[in-house]
């Protein structure tokens, strides 16, 4: 898989995304991921990529043609079959969760389009753009931290990139139920011992345990998810 992002700091986007497992993957070829700076595409001489909204108020909108231009650009070799599909993180989209990662993984290429100022010209959206994501409801300075939360959670789904499928399997959020609690050692810190049952080797007493704990903690802290799986 590939993704591409289009950004005006790619060098935040490659700090995070550059290291640890997802870094590893892109050593091994398994994930591409490419920032793009939008303003090596601005035709102004400053290399300007905003200006003043029509009709007034505040703050500054990022123009249409430099974006236009890095999206023409890192698409023009893509092959004519190539499934791909073009996501500009914003406020106003549906809110990011583990099955849209989910979805994302079947495509080829994904590529995120990072805003900032008070937004980005309609008409970019209207041409480009096949969704506008949201990651929850609050506001950032742009749209790299969403970027690399949304890359991060879709490259852990790619085969590959974790050492084996169980580890996303058994995470939160798998099957609508919050990951049950872990320990390791030492077996007692600070008066709190491990529960027995993880040291009895008694392993379908640990699974039901665990299962038992998942239900426990998503019911009192998230009650939506277990609506959402009792209407499956």
């Amino acid at each position: 898989m590939r993704i591409d992002i289009m950004t005006l700091f790619p060098a935040l986007i490659e700090s995070v995304l550059g290291e640890s497992i997802i870094g590893r993957a892109r050593e091994a070829g398994i994930v591409e991921i490419h920032a793009h700076n939008i303003r090596d595409y601005s035709e102004d001489k400053h290399h300007r990529v905003d200006d003043t909204p029509y009709g007034g108020g505040r703050g500054m909108l990022m123009a249409a043609p430099p974006i236009y231009n890095c999206y023409s650009a890192i698409t023009a070799d893509a092959p004519l079959d190539e499934k791909r599909h073009v996501v500009y993180l914003s406020p106003r989209g549906r809110t990011f969760t583990q099955e849209i990662a989910k979805e994302f993984v079947s495509y080829d290429r994904l590529i995120l389009l990072c805003g900032h100022y008070e937004g980005i010209d309609q008409r970019i959206i209207d041409e480009i753009v096949d969704e506008e994501l949201s990651v929850g409801d609050f506001v950032l300075t742009g749209g790299e931290v969403p970027a690399c939360l949304v890359a991060d959670a879709v490259c852990r789904l790619i085969d590959g990139v974790l050492p084996l499928p169980e580890c996303h399997e058994k995470e939160s959020f798998e099957d609508d139920l919050l990951e049950y609690p872990q320990y390791t050692r030492p077996p007692v810190f600070h008066g709190r011992a491990v529960p027995d049952v993880l040291l009895s080797g008694h392993h379908a007493n640990i699974e039901k345990w665990r299962q038992e704990q998942s239900e426990k903690i998503t019911a009192e802290r998230r009650p939506d998810l277990i609506q959402k799986k009792a209407k499956k």
